[in-house]
């Protein structure tokens, strides 16, 4: 089966919880599954990785999660090439704030875009207000999204 990293980007444990569930869905599905809680560019080795998925809360004005920073900001600078890897983004917000619903999920879509990555399928956009379960959702999620690798 597939070796799959999930990066976490979270303030208050929503995208932590979500990626937890992702790992317990894809792990039952017979894939590998490694999980960065601390996503650092060396520690994943994106040069070794086939397929990844970012399990990325908003916080703030549209703002990062203060752990994905240092990953995001390696990413941009050093611009590696990640034409072979295919991904996919869940990105949690509260749709209350309508001009940053998401923002920092669409970041680092847009960010492993410029970089050649693949998305495949769309992001899965989590609301806070009317998803109160994101870590359910999410599992119907992986299981389409798996579909589609």
């Amino acid at each position: 089966m597939t070796d799959i990293a999930i990066l976490v980007g979270t303030e208050s444990g929503n995208a932590q919880m979500v990626a937890d569930a992702l790992q317990e869905v894809l792990e039952e599905q017979g894939h590998e599954v490694t999980l960065f809680e601390e996503p650092d560019v060396e520690e994943i080795d994106f040069p070794n990785r086939d397929v990844v998925i970012i399990s990325c809360s908003t916080h703030g004005d549209g703002e990062l999660p203060d752990n994905i920073i240092p990953m995001c900001d390696a990413l941009k600078e050093q611009k590696p090439d990640l034409s072979h890897i295919r991904y996919g983004v869940v990105a949690l917000g509260d749709q209350t704030y309508h001009q940053t619903f998401c923002q920092a999920g669409k970041d680092v879509d847009a960010i492993f875009a410029s970089c050649g990555a693949v998305r495949v399928g769309e992001r899965f956009e989590v609301d806070a207000c009317t998803q109160p379960l994101p870590d359910e959702d999410a599992r119907e999620w992986a299981k389409e999204w798996l579909e589609q690798l």
